[in-house]
């Protein structure tokens, strides 16, 4: 595996990661019409290209395959954190998640925080975060149960 930075052009490599982590492993805990709101097949690529340069998310490939990305923003939000639907329970997210510590600790960040699914939430668990609120968004018209959780970094 390798963890290195987003690169340019490679928002569809990203995009895909996010649709099937989405329509694949979240689909457990969610309806369709959730899913479908949450990642429709038919998202703006350009806004998600927009997304992608702005947030400057760490990617993980697997012999030159992108499986995996996450982000972490100055302020300690981690926006994006998605591992592909295909390549669940290798040592992805473990991966992601100790690279975005670093990241945090050369930042300086006192705490994490992100909004995370239903599905992602034990996950996010394990590594220290706890659930803050229980929240319920809408996403195109549809809403879509997340929770915001937080870690104090010592």
């Amino acid at each position: 595996m390798l963890i290195r930075r987003f690169h340019l052009g490679e928002d569809r490599a990203l995009f895909d990661v996010y649709y099937s982590a989405i329509h694949r492993v979240a689909s457990r805990d969610y309806t369709a019409e959730q899913i479908n709101a949450w990642a429709p097949v038919d998202l703006d690529q350009s806004i998600w290209a927009t997304k992608m340069r702005a947030i400057k998310p760490f990617v993980v490939e697997i012999n030159g395959k992108v499986v995996g990305y996450a982000d972490v923003q100055p302020s300690g939000y981690i926006d994006h954190f998605f591992v592909s639907g295909y390549h669940q329970g290798q040592g992805i997210g473990k991966l992601l998640m100790s690279t975005l510590h670093g990241e945090a600790a050369s930042l300086g960040v006192t705490e994490l925080t992100s909004h995370v699914s239903r599905t992602a939430q034990p996950f996010f668990e394990r590594f220290g975060f706890g659930i803050i609120e229980q929240r319920a968004p809408e996403l195109r018209g549809v809403v879509v149960p997340n929770a915001l959780m937080r870690k104090v970094l010592r």
